[in-house]
């Protein structure tokens, strides 16, 4: 007589139960403006849930922090895992250099894709915030002179 695991049959029930949650959550998504807005930044995906920098700010001059740490540990979990796979995408490109090239550059992969998380956060609430599209080419600077 063959051994059979005895956990088989309840791992073949979450994996359904997983496929129906990702069936809801990308029926959501499609139904959701913000949510649609928001997967063009790389990094983000539909089961995006939302974050805001913490931030300290006092005569005019503003101070940005991280990603604080008693906030939603599994949020912030998904953020560095999205970032990390836009790394090892970036990786690959050789010919590309921006922000991210010259971050990877100076500091190992783990500090960059926390700094590119902290900076997709950053990204969603102004997007949120202001109700605009996101533009992988926007410059603040373009945009004061265009104004």
């Amino acid at each position: 007589m063959a051994w059979k695991p005895a956990a088989a049959p309840n791992l073949k029930e979450m994996d359904r139960q997983a496929k129906e949650l990702e069936k809801q959550i990308l029926m959501w998504h499609r139904d959701n403006e913000a949510s649609r807005k928001l997967e063009a930044i790389p990094g983000i995906g539909p089961a995006w849930m939302g974050l805001v920098p913490k931030q300290h700010s006092s005569g005019g001059k503003q101070n940005l922090l991280g990603i604080s740490r008693r906030g939603d540990t599994d949020l912030r979990t998904l953020m560095i895992h999205g970032a990390r796979a836009v790394i090892r995408f970036a990786e690959s490109k050789s010919h590309e250099e921006g922000w991210l090239r010259t971050l990877m550059a100076r500091r190992n992969k783990n500090v960059a894709a926390v700094a590119l998380a902290n900076k997709n956060a950053r990204i969603v609430w102004a997007l949120l915030a202001h109700e605009r599209t996101f533009r992988p080419d926007y410059s603040p600077a373009a945009a004061g002179a265009a104004v």
